[in-house]
Formats: structure tokens, C-alpha cells, sequence
């Protein structure tokens, strides 16, 4: 039995008080030191102009997205950006690429014909084994892009074999804590990068 499993109960109201007690039990249990790691690998890139690319499926492509779009566009860094790529958007790409070659190539397709050595790529998996996106870490990990795992459950083949891991330690199936995390993870981030930038333009 999950942990959800194991607070539900028929009154809606008591659930959500039990359910937002467990979010923030998993929320203490993350690393805060893996974060301001995938931080410094993110400030890193930006300063010799690398690409981070982020995939994920299903409610992860959503977050990688979202992450995307909030880095790229809402630190405001424009004069030196984060250059950063969601490989989880292009439906005519990845419907094509799935057609042709099959699901597990739709990430590592893309990533050799964009990917440079000392790009970086973010792959957010609640289960850490999803087959594509394993596949485009095992090549990014061949020609030198740096490889982060943003993972939930017990971290799965991803955490195995990531350079870097953030990790949610939620119970197996717990889907909706998992990605409840992992959002959070993205506005932490990118809250503390659009800071970061300001205080870089004052100082200029």
C-alpha cells in the first residue's frame, strides 16, 4: 500500500489535510544540496553559452515545459540567456520520430541533431525508467553532455546512471506527490536564478 492509499479517507477535507501533511514530509526529505548542485550546473552553462534540454512524458513533459519556459524566458537574462530547450514540444517531430523509429528514440533522435559536448540534459521521470528517456542519458552520457535526473519513487535506472540526481523520495505510484514536487523544484530554481540575474545587472 502507497502512502496515498494509506491516508485516504471518505471526507474530502481531512484527505486534503493529510495529503498536504505527507507533500511536506516529502518535501523536507529532498536534498538541498542536489539542488543547489543542478543550480551551479545551470550557471555553468550559461556562462560558456551551453544548451540545457529538458524531456520527460506525460505529466513530466508538462514540467519540462514548464521549466523550459521559466528559465528561458522568466530569469530575463537576455544579455547573457539561458539557452534552454524543451525536446518534449514539437508534436510534428515527436509523432514522426515515434511513427518511423518507435517511442524510445523520440528524446535521443532530437539530441543528436541538437546536442553539443558540454550541453546539458534534464531528464524528469517519477519512476526513473522510462525507456526513451534512459536511452537519450546513456547518449548523452557517450558524447559528453552532462546528464541531470530529476526522479521520485526509489529513483529507478535514472538515478543510476545520471552525473547529477535530484531525487523525490516518494512511495511507488505516487504520482501526484511526485510531480508536486517536482514543480516546486522549477520555481525554487528558477526563483532563486531570476535573483541571481538582478543582482548581476546592479552590479554591472
Amino acid at each position: 500500500m502507497n502512502n496515498l492509499d494509506r491516508i485516504f479517507t471518505d471526507d474530502a477535507s481531512e484527505f486534503a489535510r493529510r495529503y498536504l501533511t505527507y507533500l511536506n514530509d516529502v518535501f523536507q526529505s529532498i536534498d538541498p544540496n542536489a539542488i543547489a548542485r543542478f543550480v551551479k550546473t545551470l550557471l555553468e552553462a550559461r556562462a560558456r553559452d551551453a544548451t540545457v534540454y529538458f524531456i520527460g512524458n506525460g505529466g513530466s513533459a508538462a514540467t519540462a515545459s514548464h521549466f523550459a519556459n521559466d528559465l528561458a524566458i522568466g530569469t530575463n537574462s537576455y544579455e547573457k540567456p539561458f539557452r534552454v530547450i524543451s525536446l518534449t514540444d514539437n508534436q510534428a517531430i515527436i509523432t514522426a520520430i515515434g511513427n518511423d523509429f518507435g517511442y524510445e528514440e523520440v528524446f535521443v533522435r532530437q539530441l543528436r541533431t541538437l546536442g553539443k559536448s558540454r550541453d546539458v540534459l534534464v531528464a524528469i521521470s517519477a519512476s526513473g525508467n522510462s525507456p526513451n528517456l534512459i536511452r537519450a542519458m546513456e547518449y548523452a552520457g557517450s558524447v559528453e553532455i552532462k546528464t541531470v535526473a530529476i526522479t521520485a519513487f526509489d529513483g529507478g535506472r535514472m538515478k543510476q546512471i545520471a552525473n547529477e540526481v535530484i531525487h523525490v523520495p516518494t512511495g511507488p505510484k505516487e504520482y501526484g506527490p511526485a510531480e508536486d514536487a517536482h514543480m516546486v523544484l522549477d520555481h525554487l530554481v528558477v526563483s532563486y536564478l531570476i535573483r541571481v540575474v538582478r543582482n548581476e545587472a546592479v552590479t554591472r
